[in-house]
């Protein structure tokens, strides 16, 4: 399958997730649209090629800094850490 009809699919895929998240969150169901964002993240990990290594190095990055407030604006993640969305 070319790489480019491979991502489109990937990209329908993820809008049908979103809507169904967004549809569950409008129910008041917020287990199971907290198990689509899992899904979605996975998704959108797969598409922007992040690694589980880079999203934990993200992760630990985040929870050992200090409050934004502190911090200041300034604050700059390397471009490997960069979210996308």
């Amino acid at each position: 399958m070319p790489v480019a009809n491979l991502e489109q699919r990937l990209l329908s895929l993820l809008a049908t997730l979103e809507e169904c998240q967004a549809f569950l969150l409008d129910r008041g169901s917020a287990e199971p649209a907290k198990l689509l964002s899992l899904a979605i993240l996975e998704l959108r990990m797969e598409l922007h090629k992040v690694t589980d290594s880079e999203l934990k190095a993200l992760c630990d990055m985040m929870a050992s800094e200090q409050p934004e407030q502190e911090s200041g604006p300034a604050r700059r993640f390397p471009p490997y850490l960069r979210l996308v969305k």
